[in-house]
């Protein structure tokens, strides 16, 4: 790998398996490599969450702040180390605290919604897209958000085919025009060494 540092865009729905394909290759890279979450980016909506899959909706490019990625992404591109914010998902607030990322060699973004917005585009070098069947990517989300999230069934149920899906059908998937390769999970393992070569 060269030393100037290159930015992938890993997108794809929620529970496509996009995680898991960049945390594979970040485990590939090692020190070289470092993961950057689009979650880490959402406005804080404490004063507006009403109750577990409420009325506000994490799904539509509103709730993040997608300027402050872009001047991160163009940060991180010329040499200089970004003040990522800290979001709570217990009680949807953005920490006083942030995490320190320095640049690297390899960033992977990792989020829904990075392809369908302009202002990132032009910061990324390659752009991977993880695409999955809906019932997969929902049973996914579900046994995530409660297990990791301390979510309730019924809220995920709730959340996902109010606003998950009508975001992904309006947002995510029309995203995957701005690809330049597409992992499946019948491909998945083939597409995970691709990259590794071609980033290698």
């Amino acid at each position: 790998m060269s030393c100037k540092t290159k930015i992938i865009a890993i997108a794809g729905g929620s529970g496509s398996g996009k995680t898991t394909f960049a945390r594979r290759l970040d485990q590939h890279f090692g020190q070289c490599s470092r993961i950057l979450l689009q979650d880490s980016y959402y406005i804080d909506q404490s004063a507006k969450f009403d109750f577990d899959g409420g009325s506000v909706n994490f799904d539509h490019p509103s709730a993040l702040d997608f300027d402050l990625l872009a001047t991160h992404l163009e940060e991180l591109k010329n040499g200089k180390t970004i003040d990522v914010p800290i979001y709570d998902f217990a009680t949807h607030s953005r920490q006083k605290e942030v995490e320190k990322f320095d640049p690297c060699e390899l960033v992977l973004v990792d989020g829904i919604l990075i392809l369908s917005q302009e202002q990132l585009l032009p910061h990324f070098d390659i752009n991977i897209y993880v695409d999955a069947h809906e019932d997969l990517r929902f049973d996914r989300r579900l046994r995530r958000d409660v297990e990791e999230r301390g979510r309730t069934e019924e809220g995920v149920r709730n959340q996902f085919f109010k606003q998950v899906k009508p975001m992904h059908d309006q947002f995510v998937e029309p995203s995957k025009g701005h690809a330049h390769h597409i992992v499946d999970p019948e491909n998945f393992d083939e597409m995970l060494e691709k990259m590794i070569d071609l980033l290698s």
